[in-house]
C-alpha cells in the first residue's frame, strides 16, 4: 500500500495518508466528503483516467485506510495534508477536485499556499464558503442540526450513518435513486472513520468560513451544486460560492441530491472531462453558468 507522511500533527509524529494513483498525465487529485473515504470516487477514476489523466486520491486523516489521530482535523491541518500530497509526489499543473467537505480543503489550500502547482479547481457539493447560520448568513444550516448530528454519532454512529446515507443519495419512499446493494457500499466506506474524526471533521465543516478564501482564488473554477441537496443546501453553498467567484463556471443539477457523484455519474463526469480539458485561460472567459 502507499502512503504519504504529513507532519502536521500536535504530537510531532507523523501522519500516514492513504492514496491510490491510476492512470498517467496531467495530475488531478480528488479529495473525498464526510464521512466517506477515497474509494467513493471509482465512477469518476475510472471514466478520467481513461481518457488521460493520472488521477490521484487520497484518505482524509481519520477516515478510510489512513491513520486516525485524536487531533489535526481543522482546515490549516487538513490543507496542509493535502500540500504533502502534492509535495511528495512533486505534482505540477494539478487539477483539485473537492466534494463536500473536500471542497474546503481546496478553498484552504489555494489560500494559504497559493496555486504555483495548481493550474484548476473544481467545487462539487461543496460546503464552501460558509454553512453555518448566523447574522451575516442567514441562509445557512442553524447550529442545533449540528448538535443533534453529533448527538446522534456518540449514541449510534452506525445507525445515524444508515440513516444519513439516504438523504445524502435522495432516497424516500418514493424515491429510490441507488439500489440497496450501493447503499451499503457507500455505508461500508463510511464506518472505517474513527469516531474522534467523524466528529471533529464535522465540526470542522459546519463552522469553518471560507469566504475570504474563496476570493483569494484565482485559477478557473467549476461550481457543480445539485438543487436538491438536502445534505448541503445549495443557498449557502454552491449558490453563493458562484455570487462570491462570478469568472467561476457555475453548473446547477436540477433534483440532484448531495451524492450526485452516484446518481448523476455520467453527466458530472461528462461535465468534469470537458473541464479538465479546456484551455486554461483566465477566469473570465470561463464564465458561465447553466
Amino acid at each position: 500500500m502507499d502512503f504519504i507522511q504529513s507532519n502536521q500533527n500536535t504530537s510531532g509524529k507523523a501522519v500516514n495518508l492513504f492514496y491510490e494513483e491510476t492512470g498517467s498525465g496531467q495530475p488531478v487529485i480528488f479529495i473525498h466528503g464526510w464521512p466517506s473515504s477515497h474509494e467513493m470516487w471509482e465512477y469518476q477514476i475510472t471514466e478520467i483516467a481513461s481518457k488521460g489523466y493520472r488521477c490521484i486520491a487520497y484518505d482524509r486523516r481519520g477516515f478510510g485506510k489512513s491513520d486516525k489521530p485524536f487531533d489535526g482535523y481543522d482546515y490549516d491541518s487538513l490543507a496542509a495534508d493535502l500540500k504533502s500530497v502534492i509535495d511528495q509526489l512533486d505534482l505540477n499543473d494539478v487539477i483539485l477536485v473537492g466534494f463536500s467537505m473536500g471542497g474546503g480543503e481546496v478553498a484552504r489550500y489555494l489560500s494559504r499556499y497559493g496555486s504555483d502547482r495548481v493550474s484548476k479547481a473544481v467545487l462539487i457539493s461543496a460546503v464552501t464558503p460558509y454553512l453555518l447560520k448566523t447574522d451575516d448568513n442567514p441562509d445557512g444550516v442553524p447550529a442545533e442540526v449540528f448538535d443533534q448530528m453529533a448527538e446522534k454519532i456518540k449514541d449510534d454512529r452506525p445507525a445515524f450513518l444508515e440513516d444519513f446515507g439516504k438523504t445524502f443519495f435522495g432516497v424516500g419512499l418514493l424515491s429510490k435513486p441507488v439500489s440497496q446493494p450501493l447503499l451499503n457500499w457507500a455505508n461500508m466506506l463510511t464506518l472505517h472513520g474513527s469516531l474522534t474524526a467523524t466528529l471533529k471533521c464535522m465540526d470542522a465543516f459546519a463552522k469553518t468560513d471560507f469566504r475570504n478564501d474563496l476570493t483569494s482564488i484565482s485559477v478557473p473554477t467549476l461550481i457543480i451544486h445539485g438543487d436538491n441537496d438536502k445534505i448541503v443546501p445549495i443557498e449557502p453553498a454552491g449558490q453563493q460560492a458562484a455570487e462570491m467567484m462570478p469568472e467561476a463556471r457555475f453548473i446547477v443539477y436540477e433534483g440532484a441530491p448531495h451524492g450526485l457523484f452516484i446518481t448523476d455519474k455520467e453527466r458530472l463526469n461528462a461535465d468534469l472531462i470537458e473541464f479538465l480539458g479546456q484551455e486554461v485561460r483566465s477566469q473570465s472567459d470561463n464564465a458561465n453558468t447553466e
